[in-house]
């Protein structure tokens, strides 16, 4: 990648940072869809995304919970089983063909969430230990896997199932995020892999981004415009994988 095309990415990065983070999210979905349109392998993606994502998830989770909207009750949960199971799915090492194809609906997953944004729900209701500890392993090991920190999945299922309001949910998946990716990133090391050098040039953009959008996005940031700009890259993103042999 020459350096004009290193720019660009460095921008790009920067930006979706800020997005996601403006949201209660680390931006997982949105550096892998950013780095596939810039031809990156999947190999490079994967470690790249979950560095990324530590570093902003640190930055949304505090200032969520500055804000006042983070639950504690409602976090422990669904975090209990999916941190080992994230290690797992980070230490797997699927088919470059089959992480394309998982990758690849992720992000069309993930776009469609953005679209169909909910807003907030009139009554909320508690879910059983049992249920969100389940749920909480299969996120964790989906995140592990595919490289991104689960929060894009838990979003709206908390608000789906009227388990938390917006803000609320957006506090709960930024720690969830974090936990879980630092622990698919150690699975990742656990099979004798480097974080590609690519991912330390990248990470001063994410924080920049993340810091000025986590700030914005929990003091009540307008959110409905960039919700369909993300879910635009997102579904281009996530044909070009799918599609792409």
């Amino acid at each position: 990648m020459d350096n004009t095309h290193l720019v660009f990415l460095f921008l790009a990065i920067g930006i979706i940072a800020f997005l996601y983070s403006s949201v209660g999210h680390a931006g997982a979905s949105g550096y892998i869809a950013t780095m596939t349109l810039f031809g990156l392998a999947p190999t490079v993606i994967r470690p790249t995304a979950l560095l990324l994502n530590i570093l902003v998830a640190i930055i949304g989770s505090f200032q969520f919970w500055r804000a006042g909207h983070f639950q504690w009750k409602l976090f422990w949960p669904f975090a209990l089983l999916s941190i080992p199971m994230a290690y797992v799915g980070g230490y797997l090492q699927p088919s470059a063909s089959f992480l394309r194809i998982l990758i690849g609906l992720v992000l069309l997953f993930s776009a469609a969430r953005l679209i169909f944004r909910r807003t907030d729900p009139t009554e909320t209701i508690t879910p059983s230990k049992p249920t969100a500890t389940v749920v909480g392993a299969g996120l964790g090991f989906l995140s592990g896997l595919t490289g991104t920190g689960g929060g894009i999945f838990l979003t709206p299922l908390l608000l789906f199932c009227r388990w938390a309001k917006i803000r609320q949910a957006a506090a709960v998946s930024a720690l969830f995020i974090l936990v879980n990716s630092v622990a698919g990133l150690i699975g990742y090391f656990s099979a004798q892999h480097s974080i590609p050098s690519l991912g330390l040039f990248l990470a001063a953009a994410a924080i920049a981004g993340g810091a000025i959008g986590a700030r914005l996005g929990s003091r009540h940031f307008p959110t409905g415009t960039i919700s369909l700009l993300l879910a635009t890259v997102l579904t281009i993103a996530g044909v070009k994988l799918i599609f792409t042999r």
